[in-house]
């Protein structure tokens, strides 16, 4: 089964209004918590007026992630964090984290109708957000000659591998990253060329 799996593209807003009450959803790409924690202190500078900044996230596979959390920011308990999650969940996105700021219009919307204004918000901008395709990546450590250094860049030219550091002492030692399905043809080329290799565990 593959790794890969669908992480947004960019940084989005769009914006819904519910019974005069204005729903402002963003969506970024996320990779840690202190990534999350820098996009809401950026949501509560843009908008110090507002009434709540809900939120959710989700960082790795979809069904299978490394964390999760969510914030109803005082909403009612359940209304709002959850149901953001929940269409996250449902869109099988990945590294996502979605943001509601809520700027109250007056009108009281009740438990089911703030599901339903913050499950809307979230769909409005995770349908809207464009999708790349995060790929698991595996890193590699070869030791080598330095007549071996072309043949090794060139491999990883042609084969999405990224070269991230070369130290020249005796023999070169090269870090090297590439897509995980890359790893047989990897290891096919390091055997033939005769390189000493190591994943990171």
């Amino acid at each position: 089964m593959s790794k890969d799996y669908p992480v947004p593209a960019e940084y989005l807003e769009r914006e819904t209004e519910v019974k005069k009450s204005r729903f402002i959803a963003r969506v970024a790409p996320v990779a840690s918590r202190d990534e999350v924690k820098t996009w809401l202190e950026q949501a509560w500078r843009d908008h110090p007026d507002a009434r709540h900044v809900c939120w959710a996230y989700q960082i790795g596979r979809p069904g299978a992630a490394a964390e999760a959390a969510m914030n109803d920011d005082g909403e009612p308990s359940g209304t709002a964090g959850k149901p953001i999650l929940s269409v996250i969940q449902h869109k099988d996105m990945g590294d996502v984290l979605v943001m509601v700021i809520r700027y109250f219009g007056g009108i009281k919307l009740g438990a089911g109708g703030l599901v339903r204004a913050y499950a809307g918000a979230a769909e409005s901008v995770l349908s809207a957000v464009p999708r790349a395709v995060q790929q698991l990546m595996m890193n590699a450590t070869v030791t080598m000659d330095f007549a071996d250094e072309q043949a090794l860049r060139h491999w990883c030219n042609v084969h999405d591998g990224v070269v991230e550091s070369m130290d020249y002492g005796p023999t070169v030692s090269a870090r090297v990253s590439m897509p995980e399905h890359r790893v047989a043809d990897f290891t096919a080329f390091c055997d033939a060329q005769k390189l000493d290799y190591g994943f990171d565990r």
